[in-house]
């Protein structure tokens, strides 16, 4: 826990009077329109709790925590966002350190994606090279080797899920944070980014790198979470998406913004469905852990745990064509 929580710690101990008016005064505008911060409104306050942060604290599909940053929402683009994040090397070294335990899960996932994408993949002007930001153990690089794409690269900050792909998928995946500067422009067909625009801390960053990194005719394609779907909403603060990981939350109206402003064409938006097991999404359900271990245990007796339920939990997937 020591390795992930210590260079975040000064963050989220009490900060003294001099530290607090530093940071009203350097707050960040809004990542995807650049509104300031002064004209966005509360969404959600702070709450972090130090005593549990720990090594899952910044790993995939972990059971949520609750806990978050400051969180604001934008009047302009309808994107909300923590207007005081932590900084990239503090990110970098906390997803770096960050333990893995989700295989199972990332298998699902990538599926759900490829079925969600799979307009986008018949509408792209070839199928040759593909990056995927935020890859994991690379398996969706793997369901992309099979839709026929030759060249595969996966950028990845957590050794842990580095570790856990099997040796031929390694040879895929580069260890770090993404960074423009690491690739030639125009040398993909298809850049991805799952569950990932939400932790960075410059979204509008990563979405102009990618179209700086397409070619004419290839696709930029992520996958967010909505708070405005009606499973966030119904839940409020004990939805999962309200995370210590997540430095803005999307909306249908907030990506579409970061999309098109990028440059992107034929900008789609829709909401899908995922496929998990009861295991999981009971993992993921708002209730004491006590009951959520019962009613894991007795589903386990009645091997129902491995059963497969497809729900739509207010996930978007979103996607857009560099047309020069």
């Amino acid at each position: 826990m020591a390795s992930v929580a210590a260079p975040l710690k000064w963050r989220y101990a009490g900060l003294g009077l001099c530290e607090k008016e530093w940071f009203m005064k350097n707050s960040r505008s809004c990542p995807v329109c650049n509104t300031g911060s002064d004209k966005a409104k509360l969404f959600i306050d702070k709450n972090i709790n130090l005593a549990k942060l720990s090594s899952f604290s910044f790993a995939s599909r972990k059971e949520p925590e609750y806990m978050c940053h400051r969180l604001v929402q934008c009047p302009n683009c309808d994107l909300v966002y923590a207007d005081q994040p932590p900084g990239e090397e503090e990110l970098a070294h906390a997803y770096h350190a960050a333990d893995y335990d989700s295989s199972e899960e990332a298998n699902d996932a990538a599926k759900a994606y490829i079925l969600a994408m799979r307009p986008t993949l018949d509408k792209l002007a070839r199928r040759q090279s593909a990056l995927e930001i935020g890859t994991g153990t690379g398996i969706f690089l793997e369901c992309l080797s099979r839709e026929g794409f030759t060249e595969l690269v996966g950028v990845e900050p957590s050794s842990a899920a580095i570790a856990a792909a099997p040796e031929y998928r390694r040879a895929w995946i580069r260890e770090g944070m993404f960074e423009k500067k690491d690739f030639a422009p125009g040398s993909f067909d298809l850049i991805c980014c799952f569950m990932t625009m939400e932790h960075v801390r410059d979204p509008e960053m990563v979405a102009s790198a990618a179209f700086h990194l397409l070619r004419p005719g290839g696709a930029f394609v992520t996958v967010t979470h909505d708070y405005r779907s009606f499973v966030n909403r119904l839940l409020g603060r004990r939805s999962p998406i309200i995370d210590i990981e997540h430095m803005q939350l999307f909306s249908e109206r907030s990506v579409r913004y970061l999309f098109e402003s990028a440059g992107y064409a034929d900008v789609t938006v829709s909401a899908f469905a995922n496929t998990y097991s009861l295991r999981y999404w009971m993992r993921l359900a708002p209730l004491p852990r006590g009951v959520k271990s019962a009613a894991s245990s007795f589903a386990a007796a009645l091997g129902m745990d491995n059963v497969k339920l497809k729900i739509n939990v207010g996930n978007l997937t979103t996607s857009g064509f560099k047309h020069v």
